[in-house]
């Protein structure tokens, strides 16, 4: 391994959380990756809702971050969205929709926002190619911005009535409630039939700001001795932000990712801090002092528990595989992004919990926090 290392190849999650220049959800990320002690990214590529919320019940608790392919949902809807997004509450990991997202400004725009899958609304990380130019990230991250405007802009209206009297015509009334998010409406499809008679109706249009500071969080970003709920209990929520990964190596044999093309993907990065969280590449790509971009990288497989490293794993279709530990220990990146190593498995709970700890583990001898 090079002595010539970029700060941030030996420096904590947490430490890392408080770095100037890092956005405020690339500090939730890496303070969640140190509290949950997991750099694992699953990559759910199954076919149904039914098959994508079990899974990300089922492991939840191992990964940071679950990454989707919406597109291969069969019966992708409102259901699926608000799903995942419960699961993700409750188990504490950010949601990735790996769009890989390729075209002239205003079409991405419309990709991202509307059609069937609405991902801006869902998602708090996706990805793009450069392939376009500088102007596709411009344009994402407007639409990104119009999208949080949209959500922290909710319309409330309240119903209120007297108590009904032998007089009063009967109605049926419901308190109603509407926000810019469809998804968290108020379900009154099985409320109760109740008789009022209506005197009052209000309605109140409120604003909401919802992020994290980047700066130092004494609570969580130091090891005060208390558990892991509890830190997240103090973490809270994934603030209603968005952020944007952008292709600059792939996994796959031959891929044309390399050369000027990665290296104008970190210049284009570096004009657009504020949204663009990382990249998805083999290695990582700070260089320049203020450099704190994260790195997730897909193809990471282990062999079968009990054997030992071997060749370089790989499919037939030109997917190559690494090891948690040459991609984290070796080649500095972040997140390890596992996907068939996890799904195929027979306890996928439990291998899920294996790839987290070789993960962790190597991420530890990197930084120094565990010996070889």
């Amino acid at each position: 391994m090079s002595t010539a290392r970029h700060p941030t190849w030996t420096c904590s999650y947490r430490e890392r959380a408080v770095l100037p220049n890092t956005s405020s959800l690339a500090a939730y990320l890496l303070r969640l990756i140190a509290i949950k002690k997991t750099n694992l990214c699953l990559s759910a590529d199954v076919t149904t809702t039914a098959e994508l919320l079990a899974i990300a019940e089922e492991v939840g608790d191992s990964i940071c971050v679950l990454k989707t392919h919406a597109d291969i949902v069969s019966d992708f809807s409102d259901r699926t969205m608000k799903g995942l997004r419960d699961i993700a509450r409750r188990k504490h990991f950010l949601i990735f929709e790996d769009r890989k997202f390729a075209d002239i400004g205003e079409t991405v725009q419309k990709q991202y926002t509307g059609g069937p899958l609405r991902i801006a609304r869902w998602a708090e990380i996706t990805n793009a190619h450069i392939l376009p130019g500088p102007a596709i990230v411009t344009a994402l991250r407007e639409a990104a911005a119009s999208t949080i405007a949209s959500y922290n802009t909710a319309v409330h209206t309240e119903i209120t009535a007297s108590p009904p009297t032998d007089h009063d015509d009967d109605h049926d009334v419901v308190p109603s409630s509407t926000s810019a998010d469809p998804l968290e409406r108020l379900d009154v499809s099985h409320a109760p039939d109740r008789k009022h008679s209506v005197v009052s109706i209000s309605t109140t249009i409120s604003t909401r700001t919802e992020s994290i500071s980047p700066h130092p969080r004494p609570d969580i970003d130091h090891d005060d001795g208390a558990d892991t709920l509890a830190l997240l209990e103090r973490l809270g929520e994934a603030p209603y932000l968005r952020s944007l990964l952008l292709l600059a190596e792939m996994s796959s044999e031959g891929h044309l990712l390399t050369g000027a093309y990665t290296a104008t993907c970190v210049q284009i990065a570096r004009a657009h801090r504020d949204f663009v969280m990382g990249f998805i590449a083999q290695h990582a790509l700070n260089s320049e002092p203020a450099d704190n971009f994260i790195t997730m990288s897909p193809g990471v497989q282990l062999p079968p528990a009990g054997q030992k490293d071997g060749k370089k794993l790989g499919d037939a279709l030109g997917q190559q595989y690494n090891s948690p530990r040459k991609i984290v220990l070796e080649q500095g990146c972040d997140v390890i992004i596992v996907g068939r190593g996890i799904l195929k498995a027979a306890d996928r709970r439990e291998e899920a919990e294996r790839y987290r700890r070789e993960g962790w583990r190597a991420y530890e001898e990197r930084v120094g926090l565990l010996k070889a």
